[in-house]
C-alpha cells in the first residue's frame, strides 16, 4: 500500500512538471509571435512592405561579400565581371526600396560597391 501512494506522488510530481514545461513553451511560442508581430508593424509603420525588408537583409549580406570581392581584386574576368555586375544591381534595387536611415552604416562599403559597378560598366562599354 505505501509502495503504491510513493509511486502515485512521484507520478503527479512528474506530471505537474510536464504541465509547467507544457506552459513554458506555450509561454515562449506566444512571447516569439508576438515579436514577430511587433517587428512586422514596425516595418509597416516605417512605409517599408516586409518583403522589401527582407530583400534588403539579404542585399546587406550580399553587399559585404561584393564589397571583399571588389577589395581583394582589380581585375575581373569577363565573367566574374557579369557576376559582379548583376549581384550590384540586385543590391542598388532592394537598397533603393528602404529609406536612407536603414543603410548609413553601410554606405562607405555601398558607395565603393558602386564606384566598381561604375568602373566595370565603363570598361565593358569602351570594349565594345
Amino acid at each position: 500500500m505505501q509502495y503504491d501512494t510513493i509511486n502515485l506522488h512521484v507520478w503527479r510530481k512528474g506530471a505537474k512538471q510536464m504541465a509547467m514545461l507544457v506552459v513554458l513553451i506555450y509561454i515562449l511560442i506566444v512571447v516569439i509571435v508576438g515579436l514577430i508581430l511587433f517587428a512586422i508593424a514596425q516595418i509597416k509603420l516605417a512605409g517599408i512592405k516586409v518583403k522589401d525588408f527582407w530583400s534588403f537583409i539579404e542585399a546587406n549580406q550580399t553587399l559585404d561579400k561584393l564589397y571583399r570581392f571588389a577589395k581583394k581584386y582589380e581585375k575581373l574576368t569577363p565573367q566574374e565581371q557579369l557576376v559582379f555586375l548583376m549581384e550590384a544591381e540586385k543590391v542598388f534595387d532592394a537598397f533603393g526600396k528602404v529609406p536612407d536611415m536603414l543603410w548609413e552604416e553601410e554606405y562607405q562599403k555601398y558607395m565603393d560597391v558602386l564606384d566598381k559597378y561604375k568602373n566595370i560598366k565603363v570598361a565593358r562599354w569602351n570594349q565594345n
